[in-house]
């Protein structure tokens, strides 16, 4: 199964292993009978900041983006160590989250916020029936490591072993204060990125999409907060991009690298952090489809069609038939008779044109500059947004024009 479905399937919230997620829910409230000791509170807090960096530094910044390399046993432990999280086999992680990068706030997303509803974006998307299997073709650079394959096939026996150890240390409290308060926190603090991440925050870069920097998510997730960072340059081993944002992941990734553990950490281009650098073809797309999507085109329509019945010039072109070459010189035909020869047009025409609201491409720069940070491609962006809207225009018209009148 591939993910190149749309993830709108809310309804299909089935999948079995949501059971033992609300089963790992309802044994943290075993401390009522376990009670809370100090050698599992120590287990709680220590796990959560080992697993968090299991999420962040293995599932995330490893494997999913392969910010820097490792040898073959350390990629081994960091897969043990990441499924010990009991969020799924590493190949499914990745695959997903590659898919999210792919589509990221579109209706293919496999959790986004703005096609979905929050709950859906934070964790319900993992236990949709659809979700259950992974697309590998996106991650052809891990299947090929047997000892990934066999991990993907008992995926729980990390975290299996992990609670078990848990109850040895400590008995019933160990178990439920240690693994399953712990493995609840990480499970939530990291759906937050998915969730949260592209709801509340900061933008710092134009992205294309909804996410965000947000400094307390980056406190409790060690550094995944630097969302819209993290979406501007996805293969940078870091995602604080100036000095004061705290991103302990990194700091702890780079100290491994200096003791021989890890190499080759990639950076993000200067050009990137100053913005200077030309926005990837998709990402113009995207944006200039959230700055199209901004301006009113019925009304432009309708306006248009007013000016077309009431201008003679215009007379000559047939809607259902008309090319977008037809639009664009009809519409650049009213622009010129609007800027300077009113007094030419009839009176119905002349008010059908003044409530034209189709912006010109200057408008939208402007707009474009309102709307998003800076970027060299504003330009880029107001123009591909001005096309946009006239492929809407003429595909309304057209449509409309071609649609048999009801009686």
């Amino acid at each position: 199964m591939t993910d190149h479905a749309p993830a709108h399937d809310e309804g299909d919230i089935v999948y079995p292993s949501a059971i033992p997620f609300v089963l790992a829910h309802l044994a943290c409230f075993g401390v009522i009978w376990t009670g809370v000791t100090w050698t599992s509170a120590w287990l709680a807090i220590g796990l959560y900041w080992l697993r968090m960096f299991a999420v962040t530094g293995a599932y995330h910044r490893y494997f999913s983006h392969r910010t820097y390399k490792t040898s073959r046993f350390m990629q081994f432990v960091l897969a043990m160590l990441a499924q010990s999280t009991a969020q799924k086999s590493v190949l499914w992680w990745a695959s997903k989250h590659r898919h999210h990068h792919r589509f990221a706030d579109t209706e293919e997303d496999v959790h986004s916020p703005v096609h979905s509803s929050f709950f859906y974006s934070h964790m319900g998307w993992i236990f949709a029936r659809r979700h259950d299997r992974f697309d590998a073709s996106t991650i052809q650079d891990l299947t090929r490591f047997p000892e990934l394959r066999l991990l993907h096939r008992f995926e729980i026996a990390p975290a299996i072993l992990l609670a078990l150890l848990c109850f040895a240390i400590d008995g019933w409290a160990g178990l439920v204060v240690g693994f399953f308060w712990s493995t609840v926190a990480v499970y939530h603090a990291t759906f937050c990125i998915n969730s949260l991440a592209h709801v509340h925050g900061d933008k710092h870069y134009v992205t294309g999409d909804e996410s965000r920097n947000n400094w307390w998510l980056a406190i409790i997730t060690m550094g995944e907060g630097w969302h819209n960072n993290h979406h501007a340059y996805q293969y940078s081993v870091r995602q604080g991009f100036r000095w004061w944002q705290w991103d302990p992941t990194y700091y702890i990734i780079l100290g491994l690298s200096k003791i021989g553990l890890f190499w080759d950490l990639r950076a993000p281009p200067q050009a990137v952090i100053e913005r200077s650098q030309a926005l990837p073809p998709r990402v113009i797309e995207r944006s200039a489809e959230r700055l199209a999507a901004s301006i009113p085109v019925e009304r432009a329509v309708a306006a248009f069609r007013e000016a077309y019945a009431a201008t003679p010039a215009l007379s000559e072109l047939h809607l259902p038939s008309m090319t977008l070459a037809d639009l664009r010189g009809a519409l650049a035909d009213l622009q010129h008779r609007a800027g300077g020869r009113f007094a030419e047009m009839q009176q119905q025409a002349q008010e059908a044109w003044a409530q034209f609201s189709l912006p010109s491409r200057e408008e939208l720069q402007e707009r474009a500059a309102a709307m998003f940070v800076k970027t060299p491609s504003l330009d880029a962006i107001a123009a591909r947004a001005h096309d946009l809207l006239i492929e809407a225009m003429h595909a309304k018209l057209v449509t409309a024009s071609a649609s048999p009148r009801q009686g």
